[in-house]
């Protein structure tokens, strides 16, 4: 394995990434296609909780949402999505290491891998340099993020499948109990429930409306 190219270095440390074991930060963009013996998925699993706690520890000190709030924008802040966002704002794509056949793939602009190279790159910086530069690091690039109140607002759906998610709960499921009047102008009623928390319902004129308001009257009662 050859050593980072000086451009590489010189972007990462522009970053605000402090770079010392140069193995280190090679293993952690390189993808599994280049078939090396040090590749980045160990470094992204060591990523993604220094993200995760990172994250959850920015949002306790800034919030006083309840937990399952706290949860939501978490889930939102620290998704493969948010992630492959910050690695495309950084210009990542540009420096990892990827074969030729990835990339013609697309694998330089899937968020899958963006997601994944840029949780291992926290990876590196925390085993070279310790938690709280990278805690300083992520509420650097995450940011924008944070301040832009990812999480607040959503979908009901979404805001309920994550509320659900981060209450350790099972996915919500939806159930049409009702259906009336003529096609043209026809009226649903769903049922939405999660387990052993409650359900609520929701009438409109299609399935898809009638799901939302469902959602909507779940997390107003539950969220």
């Amino acid at each position: 394995m050859s050593g980072l190219s000086s451009d590489t270095r010189k972007w990462l440390e522009d970053t605000g990434f402090t770079v010392g074991d140069e193995k280190l930060w090679q293993a952690a963009l390189t993808h599994g296609s280049m078939g090396e013996k040090d590749d980045y998925e160990r470094l992204e699993f060591l990523g993604d909780r220094v993200l995760g706690l990172s994250i959850a520890h920015w949002l306790y000190e800034q919030s006083e949402a309840p937990e399952g709030k706290l949860a939501q924008r978490l889930n939102a802040i620290v998704s493969r999505e948010m992630c492959a966002t910050v690695a495309r704002g950084i210009g990542l794509a540009d420096h990892m290491r990827i074969s030729k056949q990835a990339r013609a793939d697309g694998g330089k602009d899937s968020d899958n891998i963006l997601g994944d190279v840029m949780e291992s790159l926290l990876g590196a910086q925390f085993l070279d340099n310790g938690f709280k530069k990278s805690r300083k690091l992520v509420h650097i690039l995450w940011r924008p993020a944070l301040e832009s109140g990812a999480g607040e607002s959503k979908h009901p759906k979404s805001a309920l499948q994550e509320w659900a998610a981060g209450n350790r709960r099972k996915p919500p499921e939806y159930e049409v109990v009702d259906r009336s009047g003529p096609d043209h102008a026809a009226q649903f009623t769903v049922r939405v429930s999660v387990h052993k928390v409650g359900e609520a319902t929701g009438t409109a004129n299609s399935k898809g409306e009638a799901e939302k308001a469902a959602a909507k009257k779940f997390m107003e009662k539950f969220g």
